[in-house]
């Protein structure tokens, strides 16, 4: 049977023409802009300067927020550079690998804090009890001497400051005699010194992993030299802490001035706080130093000039010799800022955090020097 051819049927024609008619496709709707849309190219830029100052506001807020997490941070990397640094020494003399002679150093600092506890500490506990006591006596004393020579004095107000600083005092001889207020904030420092000291190659790694690649090396450089100058600037701060304390003990001891293992101790302590801990320091040792005549004050105040003549002149050179050399100002003010932050551990850290930021403008200003011939 044949088949029938399979005709197309024509194209459809338009009414006009006789061209066949073809199938448009719809047109996408133009999109509008948007709010965030910025058309000319001089205002994009400028907002994206915008931005990247409000990210840089955005992390200066969070750095504020957590500043007293990351004070903990660096306490915890001040406390591993001391314990590396005390290893390090060690190994002068005893050849066993770095993990023994850390343990070796963390022992003997337990083993001094258990000694102090139980041999020194029910003595020092009742001279911290009096101490308070003995600075009211002596400042009242003080003001009526200035009394009786016509000096205008506002003793209540003088009273009320001076309630205010034995709070302070009582604290601090508190925490001597074995009361520590900021029990979790050492034991963190401690905690993460440890980690850091024991395995510090590892967060060095670490972090550098998350810089640039050709920044690695400049970074492992930098955190070199900051690990070397904070391990000689602690090891002269507990020179100078360890001297001061030991000569201060001894020379009142000798003479008889009560509370001379208290006195020594705080100075001792005092010492690690430059530029503030010495006027402390020496002016409750001249306090009481009266509270047991004249003659007992005038010593007492020979014992504080001869004491720090000795660290001004000897001990604190050497060690800005062998350290970073920081001026006396620009740790003083940093101390003063940092104390009205953080208190008392804001004081301790801010010499050191003051010699790593120190260490980085000058690794920073020698890196954009231009080279010779260059």
């Amino acid at each position: 049977m044949a088949k029938t051819p399979v005709t197309q049927a024509p194209a459809a024609k338009s009414a006009i023409s006789d061209e066949p008619v073809r199938k448009r496709t719809p047109r996408k709707p133009r999109e509008k802009a948007g709010p965030t849309d910025i058309a000319d190219p001089v205002m994009r830029s400028e907002a994206k300067r915008a931005f990247v100052w409000l990210g840089m506001a955005s992390l200066l807020a969070l750095a504020v927020l957590l500043s007293e997490s990351l004070l903990i941070i660096f306490g915890g990397m001040v406390f591993a550079a001391l314990i590396d640094g005390g290893a390090r020494l060690l190994g002068r003399a005893l050849k066993v690998g770095r993990g023994w002679r850390v343990a070796i150093v963390l022992l003997l600092a337990v083993a001094f804090i258990v000694w102090v506890a139980l041999f020194v500490g029910s003595q020092i506990a009742d001279q911290a009890a009096q101490l308070p006591a003995t600075i009211q006596t002596q400042t009242m004393r003080a003001l009526a001497w200035l009394k009786e020579h016509d000096y205008a004095v506002n003793t209540s107000s003088i009273e009320s400051l001076i309630e205010k600083a034995l709070g302070g005092i009582s604290e601090v001889t508190q925490a001597v005699g074995g009361v520590i207020g900021a029990f979790t904030t050492v034991f963190l420092i401690i905690v993460l010194g440890i980690y850091l000291v024991v395995e510090p190659r590892l967060y060095q790694r670490g972090f550098a992993w998350m810089l640039p690649t050709d920044q690695r090396d400049y970074f492992e450089r930098t955190a070199q030299l900051m690990g070397h100058a904070l391990r000689r600037l602690l090891a002269g701060r507990l020179a100078g802490m360890s001297i001061e304390g030991f000569a201060t003990w001894l020379m009142l001891q000798i003479y008889g001035v009560p509370m001379a293992a208290l006195l020594g101790l705080l100075t001792g302590l005092l010492a690690f706080l430059p530029n503030i801990g010495a006027p402390v320091s020496g002016a409750l040792m001249i306090m009481v130093g009266f509270s047991g005549g004249s003659d007992m004050g005038i010593y007492c105040i020979l014992v504080y000039l001869i004491i720090h003549l000795i660290d001004g002149n000897i001990i604190v050179p050497l060690v800005a010799k062998k350290t970073v050399d920081l001026a006396p100002a620009l740790v003083l003010g940093a101390q003063l800022i940092m104390g009205v932050l953080f208190g008392v551990l804001g004081l301790a850290l801010a010499d050191p955090m003051v010699a790593m930021i120190k260490i980085w403008l000058e690794r920073e200003a020698a890196r954009h020097e231009p080279q010779p011939g260059g």
